[in-house]
This record gives structure tokens, C-alpha cells and sequence, in this order.
């Protein structure tokens, strides 16, 4: 379904749900005293410390930190977004998700719907297929040959295209209309000129089957809907290989063949393990290894890594052992450079030459294996081995070529301990230290920034995350989703996914390669801890959401608040007006208003944290934050008005400029030139043309940006 959930229907929807009922159904609960208690489901524990509170509806974790509403534990249980989420518990309570949308996007949704039918038609066309037709022998033994069973092609979903150019038309196109949805579904090609199907006779049908004579693979999206098909070539045909192509509801830059069969085999995945094929996946899940996805004919993205994290903590690239395997692998890794935050360990398999997932399982076996994941090499490994392999690391030269190499790289690490291990490693292998590391990194982030200001304009944009290309050459983007919502952009405060950051830091401690002295005992170098403070805008949220009846205390304006330019202030502001409008309105339904926005894992992380504040303190402190937001917002928009003034002036003053004489210095402060609707003196002409390309405010008007400020400057007079 398309459109934003209103926030009514969220409300409405955390007051009828129970939430011990909620995680009862996926974990066993024991009654402890006022509140339930059970072994935490997101990591292994002995003892139990996860809580749910019926009285606040809430969960919580006193081992791993995870906490949330009903709505939050299904997210991070069934490793689903949002709205997936939220239409879960309506079910379950018995009610339909209301959608907010435009006609547009309710035709859109209605178009979108026939082709899943039409797809979903077809996939069991091609499955009886496989069963039916007097064909389907060579169908048959092919994966016989390849030791796939009945089960596996059930649990896939495996099908068969006979020969012939209208097998699937005849069985779905029975009105002109649907044979137009298959075409938009990939399923047909459009004839050209006229032609026909077969060489003797004209055909009923504009177009022709774009599958034939192939081994079918539906392709499944989070929810288990066929959105397309691969298919593999039973003769001597070309390609070997064929994918739908991109459609409404399919876009191949995102979607993982194999994934939804993942999680559907099990609600604790540890891993997914990324290989190249369908029959890799195939073969794996044959050999029970149930958590191989493949791409589908493009470069894994962001988009890609993106959906995987949000489902497991590690991740595990497959790839063959030659030159074009390792080049893939290198692509993959700098895709995965962004993604890398705290907690989240990738891994690269190299197999042996001429082996793939599937013959090499099926060789040596599910254990074996599996045991060659587990030591598979870890990105950092393979960053530096990569990146030094040509270099003379004895060298001044190659120690230098390696920091030009290394450091756009290791900049794209989000914030964390694997980003700082990672700078402690360059520098050691560099001979510097991390300071000095951390100084010429700095220095080039400052040239870039000039360059890029620079007035000519002509310099080229600096190093982006890689996002992957398709086999087509065209960008693999991240896109809307295939059931319509669209996540919402930043500043906007609807209910697209926003993944919780996981709290457990990761990292090697140690390294010894080629040539190199061993690092693992020597002293380690102190680094400045790389630390995002929150936003007072944050903070006040924070406050808010513990008491929300300091709300009504107050009695600020929020009109400004509410047109703001930073995201957490915006939705500051109408927090206080929901909270103004019910004062009934408790925290979780607050909390609820939160969780589609880009902050809500350090709004979590934030009440998780114990209360330094007394309750009867809050008040006051929202007000003064509040009050100094405000002040902030008053002084943004006066440096604002400045900026234009001093810009109209200038232009004005160039515009409107006569030709003088030459006069002496000591005359020029006491000549004036009439320009525009005042006299103007040279002096302060010249003081206007300095000063109008004002790029910064003025020192007496300096302020900090919102989202620098500690917390303890809330504390400020």
C-alpha cells in the first residue's frame, strides 16, 4: 500500500495493542512481579534481563539496551520496516491501515497491484509447468543433475518455460489488457512491425514470450510477492542467464534473490552470505546453509547493504579467487565503507580457481564450508593487503602512495571504534602517528572545502560513496519500495524505516602482514574519540517524551519552531502541539510520532540513559532550551536579513557608481558618491565591497550549530 500512515491511526492503534501479548506470541514470558521478564531475543544470554512493562508498554534489554512500543519490537523481531510493522499489529488487532495519498499514487497503487496478480499467475503457470508438461523431462533432470530435490524447488519456488512463443500469453492474456500488464511486468516483448509469433501463421497477440525454454527462478520481495523472474537456458540458447527487466514493480539495484527465502527459514539469522548465482543459492540452501542471496546482475550498492544490516549484523561476500573476483571484491568493499558502523563485521570469501558456491559444496560439504566462512578474511584485512600489495611499504614513496590511497577511504567510516581502529592501523603502517594521521586528514578536508568554494567553479566533485552500477552501465539507486510507501526524506516526519544503529562495537585488535613489524603488542597510540554530541533540540524531545505535561506549562510560540531548517526542532514543535492539542497523549504515542525520523536511534539511545535531571526540574529545562532554540532561530534569520541587505547594497552600488575624478588618499574619506537611495562615501564603499560576499556571520554574532551542542551546555546561563 502507498501513502503515510496518519499518526491518529498509530495512536489509536499502541492503545489497543497489548504489548505483552505482542512478544508472548514470538518469545516465552514469565510473570515477574508487575512486569514479565525473558531471555533477550536480539543476543545470547544465560539469564534472563530482558523486561516488558505493561503499565508504560514498553520493552527492554539490560543486557544488549534494545527497548521500544509493540511496534518497535516487531520491527527488530521480524527483521521488518515500519509500515510492515505497523499493518502486522493491525492485523493482529483486528484493523486496516488507512493510507494518506495522492490520486496519483492511488492509481499508481492500483496499477501496481494487477501486475503482482499477473506475476503471481504466472509463477504458478510455470511451476505446473515443471510438473505438467509432456517437456519437462530435460527441465527435470537438469536439476536433478545439479542436486537440487522437490523440496528445495518447492521451498523456491522453481518452474519451468516450455518452447514456444505464447505459452504463458495463452495461459494469462485473455483480454487485451492483461496481455498490456504482462508486457509492463517484463513477462512479454512487443513485436515489431507487425510480425508474427510463429513463421506460418499471424498470431492473436502483439507480443511474445519473453521466456522460453528455461529453468524458471521467481524472484521474491520482503514480502513474498513475485515482482520478476530468472531464468537458465535448458538448450544452447543464448543468454545463459535472463532477468525480467526493470518494471513498477521491480528494480533489480535492490532486490536480492533469495532473501525473503532467508528469513523465512529462520527469525534469528546471524549472517547472510552474498554469492553471485541463482544456483549458488540454490545449491547452499540444498546443503542447509539457508542464508545465501545473490544479486542480480549488478554490483551489490548501498541500497543492497542497507536492507542486509537492517536484518543481520554480518555480512560475507563471496567471490571467485581470480583477478575479475577480486576486482568485484574490491567494488563491494568500497560500497560497504559508508555502512561500516559499530557492530557490523563484513567478511571476503576468495574460493579456489574454477570453483563456485555450488560445485564447491556440494564437493566438500555443508561443514567444510561453512568452516571456510568462518575464516573468511575480514574487511580490514583485505583493505590494507589490497591497497599495499603493489606498494613499497619500506619506502617513504610507498608509505606516501598508500596514505593518498587509504584516506579518502577510511573517511567514508562512520563514526566508531572500527573507524578509529582503522586510522590507528593506516597511521602504524605509515610510521606516524594517529594525531598526525588525523592533522593531514583534516588539512585535506579543509583544501577540498576551498576548492570547492572556489570562484571559478571548475574543479571536480570530491570522492562519493560508491552506490554500484548495473550491467548496463546505468546507476543502481535505492528506490521506492515495491508496496508503494516511499521512505520519507530527511526533515520530513512520516513513517519510512529508519534502521536503530547497533550498539556493540567491533574491530580487530591486531594485524601482521607481509613485511611488516607486528603491531598486536606494541603500545597503541592514543586517538581522539570521534563524538557526535546531541542536538538541545534533542534533548528537549528527550524531556518531553518522560513528562509531556511540561508542554502545557509552557508558553512558547512554536511557529518558528515549526519552520525551522533543522529536522529535530520541526518535529520539537509538533510534539508540543499534539501533546497542546491532547493533553491526555501519552509517551509511547509521542514516541510512536518519532520512529520514522533520522534521529530516533539517538533519541532511544538518549532515554535510555539514566536521568541526571530531578522531575521536577524538567520543566524548567525544556523551558530554557526552548527559549535559547528560539533566540538561535530570531538570530539566523536577523544575520539573514543582513546578508540580503549588505548584497542589495553592493549591487546597487555597482550599478549605480558615476565616473569621478582621481583624487587624492587624504580627500578620498571626504568625497561622496551618490549611489542608489543614500550617499554613500568612498570608505564605506570600499568597506561594502570587502565585506558583501559575507560567508560567515560576524564575530559578535556567532553562535553554535544546533547539532553541536552538548548536553551539558543546556546548562549554560
Amino acid at each position: 500500500m502507498a501513502g503515510l500512515i496518519p499518526q491518529s491511526f498509530i495512536d489509536d492503534l499502541l492503545s489497543r495493542a497489548d504489548i505483552v501479548d505482542v512478544i508472548d506470541k514470538r518469545v516465552a514470558l514469565k510473570k515477574s512481579g508487575k512486569n514479565y521478564s525473558a531471555c533477550c531475543p536480539f543476543h545470547n544470554e544465560k539469564s534472563p534481563s530482558f523486561s516488558v512493562q505493561p503499565e508504560k508498554q514498553f520493552y527492554y534489554c539490560f543486557g544488549c539496551g534494545a527497548g521500544g512500543n509493540a511496534i518497535g519490537f516487531i520491527m527488530n523481531f521480524d527483521s521488518v520496516d515500519f509500515p510492515q510493522a505497523v499493518e502486522s499489529l493491525a492485523r493482529d488487532n483486528g484493523m486496516e491501515v488507512p493510507r494518506e495519498e495522492s490520486k496519483a499514487a492511488t492509481k499508481r497503487r492500483a496499477e501496481n497491484a494487477d501486475l503482482y496478480t499477473l506475476l503471481e499467475e504466472a509463477n504458478g503457470f510455470f511451476q505446473l509447468q515443471l510438473r505438467k508438461h509432456e517437456g519437462r523431462a530435460s527441465a527435470v533432470d537438469y536439476l536433478k543433475q545439479r542436486g537440487v530435490s522437490g523440496a528445495i524447488a518447492r521451498d523456491f519456488g522453481i518452474g519451468y518455460a516450455p518452447p514456444g512463443w505464447d505459452n504463458l500469453l495463452k495461459a494469462c492474456a485473455s483480454t487485451p489488457e492483461r496481455e498490456s500488464n504482462l508486457l509492463k511486468a517484463g513477462m512479454v516483448i512487443e513485436r515489431e512491425n507487425g510480425q508474427s509469433n510463429t513463421q506460418s501463421a499471424a498470431s492473436q497477440f502483439k507480443g511474445y514470450d519473453r521466456f522460453r525454454h528455461r529453468i524458471m527462478f521467481p524472484i521474491r520481495d520482503a514480502r513474498g510477492r513475485t515482482i520478476a523472474f530468472g531464468g537458465r537456458v535448458l538448450g544452447d540458447d543464448k543468454p545463459k542467464y535472463l532477468n525480467s527487466p526493470e518494471t513498477p514493480v521491480f528494480h533489480k539495484g535492490s532486490e536480492l534473490y533469495g532473501l525473503f527465502e532467508a528469513r523465512k527459514s529462520s527469525n534469528k539469522l546471524a549472517r547472510l552470505l552474498i554469492v553471485e548465482g541463482y544456483m549458488d543459492v540454490i545449491a547452499l540452501a540444498q546443503m542447509n546453509i539457508r542464508y545465501a542471496v545473490a544479486t542480480l546482475g549488478t554490483a551489490t550498492s548501498g541500497a543492497h547493504l542497507t536492507r542486509l544490516f537492517r536484518m543481520v549484523p554480518e555480512v560475507v561476500f563471496c567471490f571467485d579467487g581470480d583477478k575479475a573476483g577480486r576486482t568485484a571484491a574490491w567494488r563491494a568493499l568500497e560500497a560497504t565503507l559508508p555502512q561500516m558502523e559499530d557492530g557490523r563485521q563484513v567478511r571476503f570469501l576468495f574460493l579456489p580457481e574454477g570453483e563456485d558456491p555450488d560445485t564447491l559444496v556440494r564437493k566438500v560439504g555443508q561443514e567444510a564450508f561453512e568452516a571456510l566462512i568462518d575464516n573468511a578474511t575480514p574487511l580490514e584485512q583485505f583493505f590494507f593487503d589490497k591497497l599495499g600489495s603493489d606498494l613499497d611499504l619500506d619506502s617513504h614513496q610507498g608509505r606516501g602512495k598508500l596514505r593518498e590511497l587509504a584516506q579518502p577511504l577510511v573517511t567514508q567510516l562512520p563514526e566508531g571504534v572500527f573507524a578509529l581502529l582503522m586510522r590507528e592501523q593506516l597511521a602504524h603502517r605509515l610510521g606516524i602517528g594517529v594525531d598526525a594521521l588525523n592533522g593531514l586528514i583534516d588539512k585535506a578536508a579543509e583544501s577540498r572545502n576551498q576548492t570547492q568554494h572556489s570562484p571559478n567553479g571548475d574543479t571536480p566533485p570530491p570522492n562519493r560513496p560508491y552506490q554500484g552500477y548495473g550491467d548496463s552501465g546505468s546507476r543502481s539507486e535505492p528506490h521506492e519500495h515495491a508496496g508503494g510507501y516511499s521512505n520519507p526524506q530527511q526533515g520530513d516526519a512520516g513513517y519510512g524505516y529508519n534502521p536503530q544503529k547497533d550498539a556493540r562495537s567491533g574491530g580487530q585488535t591486531g594485524y601482521r602482514g607481509t613485511g611488516q613489524r607486528s603491531w598486536q603488542n606494541q603500545p597503541r597510540i592514543a586517538a581522539a574519540p570521534l563524538i557526535k554530541r546531541a542536538p538541545s533540540s534533542l534533548k528537549a524531545i528527550q524531556l518531553l517524551l518522560g513528562n509531556p505535561e511540561i508542554a502545557l506549562d509552557s508558553e512558547c510560540d512554536i511557529v518558528p519552531l515549526a519552520q525551522s531548517s533543522d529536522t529535530t526542532t520541526t518535529v520539537l514543535a509538533k510534539l508540543i502541539e499534539m501533546v497542546r492539542n491532547d493533553p491526555h497523549i501519552d509517551t509511547y504515542a509521542l514516541l510512536g510520532y518519532c520512529a520514522g525520523t533520522e534521529f530516533y536511534s539517538e533519541l532511544t539511545q538518549l532515554l535510555r540513559q539514566e536521568k541526571i535531571t530531578p522531575v521536577e526540574g524538567t520543566g524548567n529545562e525544556f523551558a530554557e532550551i526552548v527559549d535559547r532554540l528560539l533566540l538561535k532561530i530570531e538570530q539566523e534569520q536577523k544575520i539573514a536579513k543582513m546578508r540580503e541587505e549588505l548584497a542589495r547594497k553592493r549591487s546597487e552600488l555597482l550599478q549605480s557608481t558615476p565616473v569621478i575624478d582621481v583624487f587624492s588618499e587624504g580627500d578620498a574619506a571626504e568625497t561622496d558618491l551618490h549611489a542608489g537611495d543614500g550617499d554613500v562615501s568612498a570608505a564605506e564603499s570600499d568597506e561594502w565591497a570587502r565585506s558583501a560576499p559575507l560567508s560567515e556571520p560576524p564575530p559578535f554574532m556567532e553562535f553554535s550549530d544546533d547539532h553541536s551542542d552538548s548536553l551539558g551546555d543546556d546548562n549554560r546561563s
